[in-house]
């Protein structure tokens, strides 16, 4: 249940409202825009039934949420959600500007993590992604460098400012995992190990959360759920492709998904077209259509040498590929009202689209 304030509630108008709906047994979450206050009541309803809250001073509106999901409803923030992430001015996700984050599937060594970080700012990176715990099919695959690979990350991060995005797998790794990275990735797999989601909620660290291999909008929103509960708003949603019957992709992308998703809840959504397509040739087209659906961000894999790489080669973009995509992806992202900063010297969408007129 939410509780819409009457334009220009005061503070301890709004604080008195607040104090009735603690004093009955429920907890609150506030969330403040321009013009009027939403508040949202979690607990037992049926308290506020009889709490009498329309005769209170500065409440406009009391609405039933009929989703299992409250703290993730759009109903309950009076605008979307913007995560920054790393220390960066600027790196926010869920504004206007469209976030992308690359980097390799794995953290495979100091050179070859160096030289993608490079690569991927200078194409428009906003932040370097890399696993440092991989969870695998097999036992026998390379699971990351662990610790390690965490050192080399942050290490990187001095080196170049870009924010750090690394997958945590286990409960009793998330303070370490905090303690080196800029946001938490819980990885498909994990979309619903609901004891490693509360324990990123308690850490307060901005967190990417995947959906499942085969979960519904829905499951993922709950998921998010666990993590909202426990104080932690910064929290972000990836789309990542599900598992269907169908053979020629890895997943199957739902870019459906996006715009259910804008409309369903104010976190910022993201698409990870690497791990939807399986095969770098479709990587890009998969991108633009995340971009023309609504997306606020992608997730890239990129490698130095993709043919070398101890985990998915086959998905990985090139430098070149990558930087590819990006000039690719600031024009489709300039005909939908969005942008991705070009790196200095770069051309702007208007020019690059200009050329690619020019070419057909």
């Amino acid at each position: 249940m939410i509780i819409v304030t009457s334009i220009g509630a005061t503070d301890s108008v709004i604080a008195h409202i607040v104090e009735h709906v603690e004093r009955v047994g429920l907890r609150v979450n506030v969330s403040r825009g321009e013009q009027r206050t939403i508040i949202g009541c979690i607990g037992d309803h049926d308290k506020l039934i009889a709490a009498n809250l329309m005769r209170l001073e500065g409440v406009e509106q009391v609405l039933k949420i009929g989703k299992p999901y409250k703290l993730a409803s759009r109903a309950f923030a009076s605008s979307p959600t913007h995560v920054s992430i790393g220390d960066a001015a600027g790196t926010v996700v869920g504004a206007r500007e469209l976030i992308v984050i690359a980097g390799p599937c794995s953290v495979e060594g100091r050179d070859m993590l160096h030289e993608t970080a490079r690569a991927v700012k200078q194409s428009g990176a906003r932040a370097l992604r890399g696993g440092a715990f991989k969870p695998r099919s097999s036992p026998y695959a390379f699971q990351g460098m662990g610790r390690e690979a965490l050192e080399l990350l942050a290490e990187v991060r001095s080196e170049t400012g870009l924010p750090v995005v690394t997958e945590v797998l286990d409960p009793r790794q998330v303070e370490l995992v905090a303690d080196f990275a800029d946001v938490l990735q819980v990885g498909a797999r994990n979309m619903q190990n609901f004891a490693l989601l509360s324990e990123i909620g308690r850490s307060r660290k901005p967190v990417l959360l995947k959906r499942g291999l085969s979960a519904t909008i829905t499951e993922l929103l709950m998921a998010a759920e666990y993590v909202l509960a426990e104080g932690n708003t910064q929290v972000m949603l990836c789309e990542r492709g599900i598992r269907t019957y169908e053979t020629s992709t890895r997943n199957t992308l739902d870019i459906a998904a996006i715009p259910v998703l804008k409309r369903e809840t104010h976190l910022p959504v993201l698409v990870d077209p690497s791990h939807a397509a399986g095969q770098a040739s479709l990587v890009a087209p998969l991108a633009m259509a995340a971009i023309a659906a609504g997306a606020d961000g992608l997730l890239v894999e990129v490698h130095p040498d993709p043919t070398c790489a101890q985990s998915d080669g086959d998905q990985s973009l090139t430098f070149a590929a990558f930087d590819d995509m990006m000039r690719q992806a600031r024009v489709v992202a300039g005909a939908v009202g969005r942008t991705i900063v070009a790196p200095s010297g770069a051309a702007t969408p208007s020019a690059i689209a200009a050329t690619a007129t020019a070419e057909v």
